[in-house]
């Protein structure tokens, strides 16, 4: 059990624009019904009174798409809208078509939320509100303190951080984090009590759940009094009592056998507990944030984890991705532990062949073993040029077969194809992702150049910044 200092947070603005006034710049959209319609001017009076500036073109990070009833052209626009441009839409739905059906199909198509404009004695209200949570949501995600502390921007780890950063600053709720070992399950406690927003909050407490003696687990938790039994020369406060005011950050809380999660429900539920030969009760104020690789859920159905008690810790639940579902995190991730190994100092850049190799390879042991991997690279590299392929560790070197033929066998694009099948992709999104993917990578391979990076890709420069302007476009 060790306590953690709070950190600084300072958010930075973040796409979206905060008039000086107050007032907050979004994009909007019509479908299905016509921009001059009077119900649709009647609706942007009213959210221009909330203090909102709308605008036709798709700049600002957040907008509003009024609709008046689901169809196909509706959902992909949200699925373009949402996916490739990562904004953030809010749907209105002004006819009478806003069933539960109806809304949960926008959910799945990429809708943040839907109102039925007819259903909310404040409708426009409604709609300022969701979006300026929108937008401090976006802030804090472009603040240092979350950038460099969940680093990436694969879509499946972007909705878990956006999710994560809300809970944690607008809402009390204890949280449940899930994942494989190696995900990042403390640093999203450390984030967590970071965004915190509580006044003279106190510590975040970390106790591995795997580390506690049965004969002892008492103490850990509850604390004891001087004397309570051999050894006690003096009172201790405990996990409860440290945490007082602050996070009690509990990690591999599946390990807990039955028993001590029976002695913990009390404490979770009402906030008092004894210490170990103590008789007064004593009072705690925490948030608890509880961390396991193991499936909790099925395990609470075989009766293997208490019930009562799994529903006290997840009130929020959150599954962090492996690096396998969000490959395009690597690098980022790499360049970011090779900033940290070379603090003050300009970090050095990866090699073309060092920068496939890291992409390539599987990490069993996720961002854990990455991290240990680089750093190994790291601390190999002298100079001021590019990490190059003498850096890797002579175990970790590739064989003798023919990289091309690697990758022409398939294997390197199947973990990626499979994801984008079961997420609903069809054949021209994922050829048209592999090659934003390609031209993505040999832009920063040659460091912003489109006229070296069409060398590399076989094409006219013509034809690059073609499709980027195509791209800006849409």
């Amino acid at each position: 059990m060790h306590p953690r200092a709070d950190q600084d947070l300072a958010a930075e603005n973040g796409r979206a624009e905060i008039r000086s006034d107050g007032g907050l710049v979004v994009w909007w959209h019509c479908s299905g019904v016509a921009p001059d319609d009077p119900q649709v001017r009647r609706l942007t009076d009213e959210l221009s009174a909330e203090g909102l500036t709308l605008q036709h073109a798709r700049q600002p990070d957040l907008g509003i798409l009024l609709v008046d009833s689901l169809s196909d052209e509706v959902a992909a626009f949200l699925r373009e809208t949402t996916l490739e441009r990562d904004q953030r839409v809010l749907v209105v739905v002004l006819g009478d078509e806003a069933d539960a059906v109806t809304s949960w199909r926008l959910l799945a198509a990429g809708a943040g939320d839907v109102i039925a404009w007819s259903r909310s004695p404040q409708p426009a209200a409604d709609v300022a509100a969701r979006l300026r949570r929108w937008h401090a949501v976006h802030q804090l995600m472009a603040s240092p303190v979350v950038a460099n502390t969940l680093v990436g921007s694969a879509p499946a780890w972007h909705r878990v951080v956006r999710q994560l950063v809300e809970v944690a600053h607008f809402t009390s709720l204890s949280l449940l984090v899930t994942g494989e070992s190696g995900t990042g399950k403390e640093l999203v406690a450390q984030l967590v009590h970071a965004l915190d927003p509580r006044p003279s909050k106190g510590d975040l407490v970390v106790l591995d759940c795997t580390t506690v003696v049965p004969s002892l687990s008492g103490s850990e938790f509850f604390g004891h009094e001087r004397g309570a039994f051999t050894g006690a020369v003096a009172q201790r406060l405990g996990a409860f009592g440290a945490a007082d005011g602050g996070t009690l950050f509990l990690d591999e809380v599946g390990e807990l056998p039955l028993q001590l999660q029976a002695e913990l429900l009390r404490v979770v539920q009402e906030g008092t507990y004894k210490r170990v030969g103590g008789n007064t009760w004593q009072r705690t104020s925490f948030r608890l944030i509880c961390a396991t690789n193991r499936d909790l859920a099925e395990e609470e159905r075989r009766g293997a984890f208490r019930r009562d008690f799994y529903h006290r810790i997840a009130a929020w639940r959150c599954h962090l991705p492996s690096l396998r579902d969000r490959t395009r995190d690597i690098l980022p991730l790499a360049e970011h532990f090779v900033r940290l190994q070379h603090s003050g100092d300009p970090p050095p850049a990866f090699d073309p062949a060092v920068s496939a190799f890291l992409t390539e390879r599987t990490y069993p042991g996720n961002v854990r073993e990455l991290r240990t991997f680089v750093e190994r690279i790291a601390q190999r590299h002298v100079g001021q040029g590019p990490i190059t392929v003498g850096d890797v560790p002579d175990d970790e070197r590739p064989g003798d077969g023919d990289p091309g033929e690697t990758w022409r066998s398939g294997r390197c694009f199947e973990s990626g194809v499979l994801h984008a099948l079961a997420a609903g992709a069809s054949l021209k999104e994922i050829g048209d992702m592999a090659r934003d993917t390609a031209i993505r990578l040999a832009v920063a391979q040659e460091g912003g150049s489109l006229q070296s990076a069409s060398k590399v890709l076989s094409v006219s420069d013509r034809a690059l910044q073609m499709r980027k302007a195509a791209r800006a476009r849409h």
